[in-house]
């Protein structure tokens, strides 16, 4: 148990925690323990007093019955995973996350005009899937049991959807179109327009999530400095920063000692 716990907590905290909340959702409305009421998405929800504010993550954490409460959090972890770490265009922790924001907030866009989905999960799948295959092109990637061109596997998932479960087809295709909106506005524009980035990263983002500088502990307080400022403690200063008028050669000669001392 002590090694499933701990291969638990090595994993990318992101797709861990999301996959986690999707699971324990799940198996409590499918089995009767939660009401399904508590977790969809209705925009009419955030004007009732209290506002319903939790409805937009929450109608993400309801997977498909049967064998999707497996299934889809397995899909879900993967794909999150693989942009969590070692994805180039998402370096940062923020930058997955508003991916996310991004990408969920244009399905629940899409969803409430044209599809009336009330729970989100399988068109948010399909747009990591896509997202997360389209830097592999030329690769192949398996799907099921069979192996396949990387950059199909969501077109891969549409086909299977269209064959056993019709009704998720809708609420996918607003998945992949999420994705290729998120991938245009963020990607292409910028690259290939010559425009800005409309979806970059906001700064109050990064501030939520990086480390605070100051750190209170049972003995005192440790403060972290700043990336870029402070310099490591022992560190010699060159004579260009005005520091010291000792030859260079004399710099590395150890701590000396006073004359006539010990």
């Amino acid at each position: 148990m002590s090694d499933i716990a701990d291969a638990y907590w090595r994993a990318p905290p992101i797709a861990r925690n999301f996959a986690t909340a999707v699971l324990v959702t799940s198996i409590g409305c499918h089995f009767g323990l939660l009401p399904f009421s508590w977790f969809y998405f209705e925009p009419s929800q955030l004007l009732r007093i209290p506002p319903g504010i939790w409805r937009p993550m929450t109608s993400f954490f309801l997977s498909q019955p049967q064998l999707g409460i497996i299934l889809d959090p397995y899909f879900l972890y993967q794909y999150l995973s693989q942009l969590e770490v070692g994805n180039p265009r998402f370096p940062r922790k923020e930058d997955v996350l508003w991916y996310l924001i991004c990408v969920g907030t244009f399905i629940m866009v899409l969803c409430h005009f044209f599809t009336g989905h009330i729970f989100f999960l399988p068109a948010l799948i399909l747009a990591l899937a896509y997202t997360t295959h389209q830097d592999m092109r030329g690769q192949q990637a398996t799907f099921f049991f069979f192996t396949v061109p990387a950059q199909l596997v969501p077109y891969c998932m549409l086909v299977v959807s269209l064959l056993m479960s019709p009704g998720l087809l809708p609420l996918q295709i607003a998945g992949l179109v999420a994705a290729h909106l998120y991938d245009f506005l963020a990607r292409i524009y910028p690259e290939f327009g010559g425009g800005p980035n409309l979806l970059k990263t906001p700064a109050f983002l990064s501030r939520l999530v990086t480390t605070p500088r100051i750190v209170q502990r049972a003995y005192g307080t440790a403060i972290r400095p700043s990336s870029g400022q402070g310099r490591p403690l022992g560190s010699a200063t060159g004579s260009s920063a005005g520091g010291s008028v000792l030859p260079e050669s004399w710099r590395s000669r150890g701590t000396g000692h006073r004359l006539g001392g010990d």
